[in-house]
């Protein structure tokens, strides 16, 4: 219907809400332990525990936050009110992140881990009372389903160039401000996403206001008087927990995302420590592992659509498990090689990202054959949950090792330390072998996956079968089928 359609201006306006929690996810992700142990100072096992407790955090928030926006009723609807107040604190508390309080000392270390702990949670917590509810605008725009689809292209469109974009700001920092001290370069690269992400918010609060605001009208006209059912959530995640491959879906799902965050987090490491190239060619080295990952995707996306998703799958583990074994055995000498692997990793990484979520609606649809209803809400939010999990876990992990094999932090203003043999060794090990293990395990519960493309195909025909036939009075619409799994 032409009166669903949005402009494409405020559909641009909308996905540019996406930006700077895509810049701020992606530099964290690359950048943030090894500023907190090589910046700030603090030791590896407490810097593990400060992305800990922050991303818990961030995912014990999400269903309050989901909750309390859904009940919020304001003049300006459910949704704006929570973005324009998170807009401002959200880039204060990401920049505060970045910063070394005066308390940074080697004989003040729970000082330093209480102040990033603090500045996290804040920081998390600002970053759900913006992401989810912009997030959540989606469905609330447009009621029609092909417009859903446009608008939802728009802000992952922003999402992935943020992500990228992260990486592109801190090599454009750290080579413009390369006789700078490290705490200076990381505070500016903080602030300048910041200031990034927040004129982007106000351009989407700006462009999608009005129109927001319409659509929450419209929406208080039509649920006036009626009363929505929401099954307890014990027994929504006994639906869940009873979809076989939707367990298996996040099997696959976690030990891609630990492997993508075992990676991320000790490669700055990798780079400066063993490969002795310092901090400013990091971010290249990033650059080249996201960019090749975002541009093959769309390749790895028509492959699947001719071959299945699992083989793809398999496919891109062969990439991964390659350069992970790359990594192991290169030399500090071999500059070259070492970007050849990176680029070669990237079709493996782009894997991780595309097939989980590609599985995703194939085991929703699945359930929606078993139980009768759709509830992509709760599949969604779980896979939200165990990437925030996956990505607080490894970390941690990460630093653990870190810690235990004796890597020496350095504090502001310090010339990072040679490391002792065991602690290059750990870096290289949780480079190579402990990243390419969790895929080894992911590559069996691919393996296992029941839902082929065949598989597939057989239970979207029953599904529209059995559509047909609840529009019939004659026909019981609970008349039992073969489960095609």
């Amino acid at each position: 219907m032409n009166s669903e359609r949005l402009r494409w201006q405020t559909k641009l306006a909308y996905g540019a809400g996406e930006l700077g929690p895509a810049m701020a996810g992606s530099t964290l992700i690359f950048f943030q332990l090894i500023f907190l142990t090589n910046v700030a100072g603090l030791n590896a096992g407490l810097a593990g525990s400060v992305l800990l407790i922050g991303k818990a955090w961030d995912a014990v928030t999400d269903p309050i936050i989901g909750w309390l926006s859904d009940k919020t009723d304001t003049r300006w609807g459910r949704r704006l009110p929570w973005m324009l107040a998170s807009a401002l604190p959200f880039a204060i508390c990401f920049s505060l992140m970045w910063w070394v309080p005066g308390l940074a000392s080697a004989d003040n270390q729970w000082g330093l881990f209480a102040y990033y702990v603090t500045v996290a949670i804040f920081f998390n917590t600002f970053y759900t009372t913006l992401a989810l509810p912009h997030t959540s605008l989606t469905p609330e725009l447009s009621h029609d389903y092909d417009e859903r689809s446009r608008i939802s292209g728009f802000r992952m469109a922003y999402s992935l160039g943020g992500s990228v974009g992260g990486l592109i700001a801190a090599q454009l920092i750290f080579l413009w401000m390369a006789e700078a001290q490290a705490t200076s370069r990381y505070l500016a690269l903080g602030c300048t996403i910041s200031l990034i992400g927040l004129i982007a918010m106000i351009y989407c609060l700006t462009g999608v206001w009005k129109v927001a605001i319409q659509k929450d009208q419209e929406r208080r006209r039509l649920t006036q008087g009626s009363r929505s059912v929401m099954l307890p959530i014990k027994q929504q995640l006994a639906i869940v927990l009873s979809n076989r491959p939707f367990l298996i879906v996040c099997a696959i799902y976690l030990c891609s995302w630990m492997a993508i965050q075992f990676t991320a987090s000790i490669l700055p490491f990798y780079v400066e420590d063993w490969m002795r190239l310092g901090s400013n060619m990091f971010p290249l080295v990033a650059l080249t592992v996201q960019g090749t990952a975002l541009l093959i995707i769309p390749a790895w996306g028509w492959l699947s659509t001719k071959i299945g998703k699992r083989p793809v799958y398999f496919y891109g583990m062969i990439f991964c498990l390659g350069a992970q074994a790359g990594l192991l055995l290169l030399q500090p000498t071999q500059t070259t090689l070492l970007f050849f692997l990176a680029f070669f990793a990237g079709f493996g990484i782009s894997v991780c990202y595309l097939i989980p979520n590609a599985m995703l609606p194939d085991v929703i649809e699945y359930d929606e054959w078993r139980t009768h209803q759709r509830r992509e809400g709760i599949y969604y939010g779980f896979f939200v949950f165990l990437q925030k999990m996956a990505l607080a876990g490894s970390t941690f992990i990460i630093g653990q090792v870190l810690n235990w094999a004796g890597y020496l932090s350095s504090g502001p203003g310090q010339a990072n330390p040679i490391q002792p043999d065991s602690a290059l060794l750990a870096i290289r090990i949780a480079t190579g072998p402990l990243p390419a293990l969790v895929l080894l395990i992911g590559l069996f519960f691919a393996w296992i996956y029941p839902i082929t493309k065949e598989k597939h195909t057989e239970i979207l025909t029953q599904l529209a079968e059995r559509r047909l036939q609840e529009r019939s009075i004659n026909v019981d619409p609970d008349a039992s089928r073969e489960d095609p799994i």
